[in-house]
């Protein structure tokens, strides 16, 4: 199974247990393979950089250089040759253009402006808790 994870969601699978967390935690079992992009990554490690989550990060033990590596080493990087203009926000077209570069089975998100999309060219967009009940299911 091919998915991509949006940058909140790849973030609370790096620093909280909840569904996302679970869903990195099935990969190896469920022969799951994620993929980011340069722009995916970039916005990652700002975020997790940021100081309302200095916390959150000290709490992993990790530092944010550790948890991008970390994530680097779960997440395949495609470099999608164009981003299109899809979402409402146009920094979510980033993920969709990396779903559609990386033959993404399932987009994992929490945002609105991508949830509200249902779906990109036949590639579903699911909350992570949906998400996860779709890869226990299968």
């Amino acid at each position: 199974m091919r998915l991509v994870l949006d940058t909140n969601t790849a973030l609370s699978a790096l620093l909280w247990k909840g569904p996302p967390h679970r869903i990195v935690g099935l990969a190896q079992a469920q022969g799951i393979v994620f993929f980011t992009s340069p722009v995916l990554l970039a916005e990652l490690e700002d975020v997790l950089g940021r100081s309302h989550l200095a916390a959150a990060v000290a709490a992993t033990g990790l530092t944010t250089a550790q948890l991008m590596d970390r994530y680097r080493r779960i997440a395949i990087a495609v470099h999608p040759p164009s981003v299109p203009a899809v979402s409402r926000d146009p920094d979510d077209d980033h993920v969709l253009a990396c779903a559609l570069a990386a033959e993404a089975q399932i987009i994992v998100s929490g945002d609105s402006d991508l949830l509200v999309l249902k779906e990109h060219r036949g590639i579903p967009i699911l909350k992570a808790a949906d998400a996860l009940n779709r890869l226990i299911g299968d």
